[in-house]
């Protein structure tokens, strides 16, 4: 069940998102925000119990009677709602983080509406913030003008408890409990402000809110065109992909959390509450295909502003302000991990990483932009021409590739990522958008790059594209060689490719491992089940793409979130959650196969 916990820990797939286009919070089926980061989503959580069951933080609210819990979101919303039926009545829970009359709010949010629709239910609720993942914060808890008030750190949150209960005052926390019955509605709300002075609005307003912010969402997802076969699920992940993103800036976050594992009780925890190139040129991709021009423009601003502190070199990936990330990732102690997996990590270590794929992936997002209306001005142009000069310098070099590895080779996905940078760059010229004396060189250079993949890259014994330049080991990655153009659809390269990465890294019919060796290390990278339909389309193999994308999503989980990988043998989700590059991807393929 969703709701069971193990030594405190719910499954990856119980939890729900929520946000407010700048923090952002994991609900559990059973009722309890595990995880809450405000003011912002890259900011300390105030709950952390994702990682940490006693000391990292929860918000509950849920029966203290046995109970069945189903929950949907709000249709077209990030709105969630909750039903717990117990042998007395039904209570229902509305989850929001909620936005104001004009947008987002000056403070975070987190409002929890409950109704009872029949009969009655005793429901227990308790507002315990944790450490912030860092050993010097403690909680407070305080009443303060008659205001129950938690403190830690810098945060200041306010509880505004209306009809359920009187709060009770512990030393950390502040806890209720109340028999809520039919016509007697409750709310609990958090709210909360960093280094700044505190606003504690009235129970009316915040409810008033919740409506505002189910409108909110719902008039967005109306702009959304697509209307094809897997609506509902492209439009979760398009929901998704918003909810990660920073309004203020346009940056899109990897995923909204830090550490939960690639394999329980493994290492390799990382944190990616930052913005990647990839990530955000595939979210552009993603947008420009549901009809959403104004994230295209705030992405591809966000993306020039950001390259261009340190061009023509590139970052890997980006504070989600657009600001240089330091390579320092911190280990932090006395914290257990989810299910024991450690460390836990702040901070992501590949910042300093170099990938030359990214430069691919920046000039592909702005041909996109260019081909939907987008101009760039006069000193963009220069800037993208300088780049492109440099990567014609750099590109035969080594790097840690698309998967950040600590081993430096000379990657297929990387190289992949250099002919696409001077693909585009060539259009871009042609089209006007970029003047450079050295476009002839950029052409002569996309000829000794694919030169370079067809002969370096190539395993005559698999009959496939391989993992790196004179290797035989495979790599799904290069299953983008259908998406970016390098292949043609009727390129033989491109089926016998499929073929062996089908036969090495497929298992359960639709889930794909990131490259040879990886069966033992982790879960299936659900971002290459999508890439591997995008693939089977592009190679005219439709009906074998749509079945395989048809197993391949009834593994989300019931809200239809999906998190960076699954084992194959139980179906566990694993990874970050959510994480933005599957979303991108399952727009990717579902988006191929309705324009097939």
């Amino acid at each position: 069940m969703l709701s069971s916990r193990t030594g405190g820990f719910a499954p990856l797939g119980a939890y729900a998102l929520l946000g407010d286009l700048r923090a952002a919070a994991l609900v559990a089926a059973d009722g309890a925000v595990d995880w809450l980061a405000l003011p912002a989503l890259d900011a300390a959580p105030v709950c952390a119990a994702l990682l940490d069951p006693v000391g990292g933080g929860s918000i509950s609210l849920a029966p203290t009677v046995p109970y069945e819990v189903s929950r949907r979101y709000l249709p077209g919303t990030m709105v969630l709602e909750t039903t717990f039926t117990t042998a007395g009545g039904t209570a229902r829970v509305t989850d929001a983080l909620t936005f104001g009359a004009l947008g987002a709010l000056p403070w975070t949010e987190l409002a929890r509406v409950v109704e009872v629709q029949d009969g009655e239910v005793p429901l227990a609720w308790e507002v315990h913030p944790g450490h912030c993942l860092s050993a010097d914060k403690r909680p407070w808890a305080h009443l303060r003008e008659q205001v129950p008030m938690l403190l830690v750190g810098d945060y200041h949150l306010a509880v505004v408890a209306d009809g359920l209960g009187e709060p009770v005052l512990g030393d950390d926390r502040i806890t209720g409990h109340v028999l809520v019955r039919a016509g007697e509605p409750g709310l609990l709300a958090v709210v909360g402000t960093e280094s700044e002075p505190i606003h504690v609005p009235h129970a009316h307003e915040i409810r008033q809110r919740v409506g505002w912010t189910a409108e909110t969402w719902r008039h967005w997802s109306d702009l959304i065109t697509y209307r094809g076969r897997w609506h509902e699920l492209v439009l979760r992940s398009a929901l998704v992909l918003k909810a990660l993103t920073l309004k203020s800036t346009g940056g899109i976050a990897g995923a909204a959390t830090t550490s939960p594992p690639e394999q329980p009780g493994g290492e390799r925890n990382f944190d990616y509450r930052f913005a990647w190139i990839r990530d955000s040129s595939f979210a552009l991709d993603a947008m420009s295909r549901l009809g959403l021009s104004e994230e295209l423009h705030a992405g591809v601003s966000w993306l020039l502003d950001a390259v261009a502190q340190e061009a023509p070199a590139l970052r890997v990936f980006y504070d989600l302000r657009g600001r240089p990330v330091s390579a320092e990732m911190t280990s932090v102690q006395d914290v257990p991990g989810y299910r024991g997996s450690l460390p836990v990590h702040v901070g992501n270590g590949a910042a300093n990483q170099s990938q030359l794929g990214a430069y691919g992936d920046l000039l592909d997002a702005v041909v996109l932009y260019a081909e939907h209306g987008g101009r760039l001005p006069s000193g963009t142009s220069t800037m993208l021409g300088e780049m492109v000069d440099h990567l014609c310098d750099i590109w035969p070099s080594a790097d840690s590739g698309l998967w950040e590895l600590g081993t430096q080779e000379r990657y297929t996905s990387s190289k992949l990522g250099c002919w696409v940078a001077m693909d585009r760059a060539v259009r871009l010229a042609e089209s006007g958008q970029i003047t450079s004396p050295h476009v002839d060189r950029w052409r002569i250079e996309r000829q000794q790059i694919r030169r370079y993949i067809d002969q370096r890259c190539w395993s005559e014994q698999k009959q496939a594209y391989s993992f790196y330049a004179g290797s035989d080991e495979l790599d799904a990655a290069v299953l983008l060689v259908a998406r970016t153009g390098f292949c043609e659809p009727g390129d033989p390269r491109l089926s016998t490719t499929i073929d062996a990465i089908v036969e090495e890294l497929v298992v359960a019919g639709s889930l794909v491992y990131r490259y040879s060796g990886q069966q033992d290390k982790e879960g299936a990278f659900l971002a290459c089940s999508c890439w591997l339909v995008e693939a089977l389309v592009h190679a005219g193999r439709v009906q074998e793409a749509e079945r395989r994308f048809t197993e391949f999503v009834a593994h989300a989980n019931d809200l239809g979130l999906l998190t960076e990988e699954i084992d194959p043998a139980s179906g566990e989700l694993l990874g970050n959650m959510p994480q933005a590059l599957t979303h991108l991807a399952v727009i990717g393929a579902a988006t191929a196969l309705d324009d097939d």
